[in-house]
């Protein structure tokens, strides 16, 4: 007995003193974590000997510093691409880079980018031609006129559920020059069944895990962050400072802010589209080209919505609301029973990763059409998969 009672208080002092350890732990990592919100990576440029020597200065600072250094290798991509109807040699290719430094040391050439979440140092190609090589295999899918003009747009998204997957894709086709993002949210484990990221992330900012995935596929886009989300205080900010967006991506699950963003945009001249995540809804709304317009295709009355009391209104008065923008009788059918299981066995309505990327792709696509003048309209459709096997199962 007296041994067993030895044993559990050897067993409660040894879990105190791991309890103590771990709170440690936290508190360092918490003070580690000052920089939770930095998400713009240092770029070292070394053709001066001034920025050498800052550059020598700050590595030396940070000797554990992982460092990745492919630029040779990005520079024999470059060479293949500038003469793609030679089937060049290996060393004829070394020739060409050779020549193309003209006596630069490879170590001086190119940027060196510092992340400093990932604690990484990373040697790429300089602007010009890291954006030649990194949008090469979009052509002529867009052409460089293309690739030009959309470098030159502003797309504003509001939510990053759906808008995660629609800002990563636009990223990766590049179809933007600055992208503002806003969602108040952090990240939480429920968010796993839908967004892109890792259990690393948790309670960090939404907007903070996008534009660092963003930036670590391309350091020179241009991404600006609304932590805390749009509100009525904001929204104009949102939508001028900078210069007017060319296109607003709505994906908030605010009604109020749906809708008032949207009463703005038509003010503003601003393109509004929407993604739905059920049966692949897309809104379109060329407030750019008819701001007569009605807001939401007039499912809603502008008028009407103008005198909510926002501070007021009730989950039943917001719910039917809500009804009324997705057109309820179009729902799926899993959808509306989910709806009907709200507050009683779900606390709000399910997104699939499924649909939120497909949805993020569709978007995108739609989106590239709008800045480059190729869709004039606005229209609202569905892309529902389980449609499309049912018609071809009649078919066959």
């Amino acid at each position: 007995m007296e041994y067993a009672v030895y044993a559990l208080e050897q067993t409660l002092l040894l879990m105190e003193n791991w309890m103590q350890q771990l709170k440690s732990r936290i508190r360092n990592t918490q003070r580690i974590q000052v920089d939770a919100d930095v998400y713009e990576p240092i770029l070292y440029r070394l053709t001066s000997t001034e920025e050498q020597r800052a550059f020598e200065a700050w590595l030396s600072s940070h000797p554990d510093v992982a460092v990745l250094d492919t630029l040779h290798n990005q520079l024999k991509e470059l060479m293949k691409i500038q003469h793609p109807a030679e089937r060049l040699s290996d060393q004829q290719i070394e020739e060409l880079i050779e020549k193309h430094l003209d006596h630069i040391p490879e170590v001086q050439y190119g940027v060196w980018v510092y992340y400093p979440w990932r604690h990484c140092l990373i040697h790429i190609l300089d602007e010009d031609e890291f954006i030649q090589v990194r949008t090469n295999r979009n052509l002529y899918k867009i052409t460089p006129e293309e690739q030009r003009i959309l470098s030159t747009k502003k797309i504003g998204i509001i939510g990053l559920s759906v808008g995660q997957s629609v800002a990563l894709t636009l990223a990766m086709e590049r179809t933007f020059g600055e992208l503002r993002i806003a969602d108040f949210d952090r990240l939480e484990i429920t968010n796993l069944n839908r967004l892109r990221t890792s259990l690393t992330s948790l309670g960090l900012r939404k907007t903070v895990i996008v534009a660092r995935e963003i930036k670590e596929i391309d350091p020179y886009l241009k991404i600006v962050c609304y932590p805390d989300g749009v509100t009525l205080n904001n929204i104009n900010q949102f939508l001028l400072d900078g210069g007017k967006l060319d296109l607003l991506v709505d994906e908030c699950d605010s009604v109020d802010i749906k809708i008032q963003a949207r009463v703005k945009a038509k003010a503003y001249g601003i393109p509004v589209v929407m993604e739905t995540s059920d049966r692949g809804l897309i809104d379109v709304e060329r407030f750019d080209i008819d701001k007569a317009l009605p807001i939401l295709h007039g499912l809603v009355d502008e008028e009407e919505v103008k005198q909510i009391a926002w501070d007021k209104i009730t989950p039943e008065q917001r719910m039917q609301l809500v009804m009324r923008i997705v057109d309820g009788t179009h729902l799926s059918e899993r959808m509306k029973m989910s709806i009907g299981q709200i507050g009683k066995t779900i606390n709000t309505w399910p997104q699939l990763a499924s649909s939120v990327v497909a949805g993020g792709a569709h978007l995108a696509s739609i989106i590239r059409l709008i800045l480059l003048g190729r869709i004039r309209d606005s229209f609202r459709l569905y892309f529902d998969i389980e449609d499309r096997i049912q018609e071809r199962t009649m078919v066959y």
